[in-house]
């Protein structure tokens, strides 16, 4: 048996890395196992997130729309550029360099911090210890004061829509589409379906997406669900709604989805079809039957607030455990639990982690929705501002979209900011560092905000909770 470790994270994902660096800076003598291997057939670091998730596909996203703006919006500026071409294996392989490039950089991390890795597949037995299968097929047992659970997640596969990464492809084979399709099927319109499905409708594709749910984005705040319905049809995506896939066909290289909705049997042919209908743990030979550690009904690791499972000094993070599956909620529980074991009394705030898909607009959020809060019975003021009446958004020709900020009717407390429009990331984790400090949407109004800037639309909204905004017409209270 080699020597014993203080924490030995299982997974090199944006939890277990972080908590990895995290536990060594605190002076704990820490080693990480990571088993994925990248195209080149090496160990890479990072997860799904830099590897075939977060940081890819805004690769592409961030290619297309440039693509889009110089095929669409330049003359706007005064620029001609003549006939716009997209060479679609040069844009993915940009994408491949900078998961490279960042892969790379997570080792360099950990190797400075003086993290010990080992390249395989971590078992978690009895006692803490924790069997090692290298790739070479050799086997060894590490012990461990502690371990941290930070295996992740994999596409949820579905019967009628086998996935074989030619014709059906899950999001990790959506990655690394060649060419254009001429049509295109999303089943499932969640983040990953949107973003997917936006990058090659900006390059031409006939886009589909095939939604189950009778509502769009049922976790977002329904004003900005609805806006973002509205905006993304218009942009090319062609969004059904109570769409229930049954079957697929491949004959040659197309597929038929056969699929039920309001007017029954129905069949659409594509090119491509992307099966992005959520996500699911990873747990598969992760947990030996005595190792103590229980799943819940849902197959997810059972933890507390703390991250902490059944066993003492045993916590699973990230995608594995309950909550959003987001790389930052990932992160900062990894944070969390490395500085508990070292004796910190770190906590994690788990209402005002900010959810974003990076469509464009961007669509994002922290906080409650209005639906949710009136549904607890919270009497809320809402504030509203459009992009459209933005100098700045006016400027950048990129006008689509609002901010919403909802406050407590009583307290004036801010509960919820809703963006979608330009840069709604950025503007949504202003608002969620305000709420932090527990602002109110007077705070908000009465701070200075540079000009011109489109974070003055969230000021602007926050001006409009309690009738005060400037620029736009005050609605009358209800």
């Amino acid at each position: 048996m080699s020597d014993k470790f203080d924490v030995i994270v299982i997974g090199a994902g944006p939890g277990g890395y972080v908590a990895a660096i995290r536990a060594a800076q605190l002076g704990l003598k820490t080693a990480i196992i990571e088993k994925y291997q990248g195209k080149e057939g090496k160990t890479a670091l990072g997860g799904t997130c830099l590897n075939v998730g977060c940081i890819p596909s805004k690769a592409l996203l961030d290619s297309s729309y440039k693509y889009h703006e110089a095929h669409e919006s330049f003359n706007v500026h005064g620029i001609g550029t003549g006939e716009v071409t997209m060479n679609v294996p040069t844009m993915v392989a940009r994408k491949d360099q900078i998961v490279k490039n960042l892969t790379g950089g997570v080792a360099a991390l950990i190797k400075a911090n003086g993290v010990t890795l080992f390249e395989g597949h971590g078992k978690l037995l009895a006692g803490k210890q924790v069997e090692v299968t290298g790739l070479d097929g050799k086997i060894q047992v590490l012990a461990a004061e502690n371990v941290i659970l930070a295996s992740g997640s994999k596409p949820v596969d579905i019967p009628p829509a086998p996935v074989d990464q030619d014709v059906i492809l899950d999001s990790t084979g959506a990655l690394d589409i060649q060419a254009v399709p001429g049509k295109l099927g999303v089943i499932g319109a969640g983040v990953i379906g949107l973003e997917l499905g936006s990058v090659w409708a900006r390059l031409g594709s006939e886009v589909t997406v095939i939604e189950a749910m009778d509502k769009f984005l049922a976790a977002a705040d329904e004003q900005i669900s609805k806006e973002a319905f509205k905006i993304l049809s218009k942009q090319g995506l062609n969004i059904l709604l109570g769409a229930r896939v049954t079957g697929t066909e491949i004959s040659g290289k197309q597929v038929t989805v056969s699929f039920t909705d309001a007017n029954g049997e129905q069949k659409m042919t594509f090119d491509k079809l992307i099966v992005a209908v959520g996500r699911r743990p990873v747990t598969a030979n992760l947990l030996s039957a005595d190792c103590g550690v229980n799943l819940d009904e849902r197959g997810f690791i059972y933890v507390d607030d703390y991250c902490a499972t059944s066993v003492p000094g045993v916590y699973a993070i990230g995608d594995v455990v309950r909550g959003a599956m987001l790389a930052h909620k990932a992160s900062e529980e990894g944070v969390m639990v490395a500085e508990r074991i070292a004796g910190h009394k770190t906590e994690m705030n788990y209402d005002l982690i900010p959810s974003v898909i990076y469509t464009h607009p961007e669509i994002a959020w922290v906080g409650k929705s209005e639906q949710a809060l009136k549904a607890e019975g919270i009497e809320v003021n809402v504030g509203t501002f459009p992009f459209a009446a933005s100098g700045r958004a006016m400027a950048a020709n990129d006008t689509a979209g609002l901010v919403k900020v909802i406050a407590d009717a009583k307290t004036d407390r801010v509960l919820g900011v809703h963006v979608i429009g330009p840069s709604a990331a950025e503007l949504v984790q202003q608002g969620a560092i305000g709420m932090e400090f527990g602002t109110s949407a007077e705070d908000l109004g009465m701070m200075v905000f540079s000009h011109p800037t489109l974070s003055e639309a969230l000021h602007e909204a926050a001006l409009a909770v309690n009738g005060h905004a400037i620029h736009i017409a005050n609605r009358k209270k209800r």
